[in-house]
């Protein structure tokens, strides 16, 4: 519960911020690219080898000018994440689907034409779908809620840091998300499961008139 208190704080914090530069030119643009997953799976009898499938993510995001080099960059995404487990030699595959809102702020250097980015700041995301495969290759849906009849909860929070490099208004950009909070609905075991995403994009952004 601490650590949530502590992501709202840093989304205030950076709203605040934007706000004392809103005067200056805001951009809009999209952003597409490719997940590295995996859901880490911790239990009281050991931990899970989780395998990492490739999902996908898309969609929109601000560039909201901040003091000097830096820029809030808040965003709505889909993102595709997931992993195959193999315990007690059974296999298993999660799936799952968020729309996720991240806020990150980034420092940009260099010329007009070519410049680098660091990136860093939190994400909230919402589940809204996704299957899992279950022993024997039978395909479901994934349940999210809490207790042992779903399969995720359905909020997870996290951060995300990464770099990239800016061509005039495209960035090519790689970025590592990991999940802060225990996403696994059970309440009978010690179970902890967390995502853990590698991200690889490309975006382009222009002037909102």
């Amino acid at each position: 519960m601490q650590m949530n208190n502590y992501i709202k704080t840093a989304f205030v914090i950076l709203l605040s911020a934007a706000c004392t530069e809103m005067h200056a030119q805001i951009r809009t643009g999209y952003i597409f690219g490719l997940n590295l997953s995996t859901v880490t799976l911790k239990t009281k009898v050991g931990n899970s080898d989780p395998e990492t499938p490739v999902g996908v993510h898309f969609g929109g995001f601000l560039e909201i000018p901040l003091a000097g080099k830096f820029t809030l960059q808040p965003a709505l995404i889909f993102s595709a994440k997931g992993s195959n487990y193999k315990i007690d030699n059974v296999e298993h595959s999660i799936s799952p689907a968020y729309i996720e809102v991240p806020a990150i702020v980034a420092f940009s250097f260099g010329s007009d034409d070519v410049k680098i980015s660091l990136f860093a700041g939190p994400y909230l995301a919402c589940g809204m779908g996704g299957y899992k495969i279950e022993p024997g290759g039978e395909l479901k849906s994934i349940r999210f809620g809490t207790g042992n009849s779903s399969d995720l909860k359905l909020f997870d929070t996290g951060l995300n840091f990464g770099a990239g490099i800016n061509i005039k208004s495209f960035l090519i950009s790689a970025q590592y998300g990991f999940g802060l909070v225990n996403i696994s609905p059970l309440t009978t075991d010690d179970q902890v499961m967390k995502n853990k995403v590698v991200g690889i994009s490309i975006s382009s952004s222009f002037a909102v008139n």
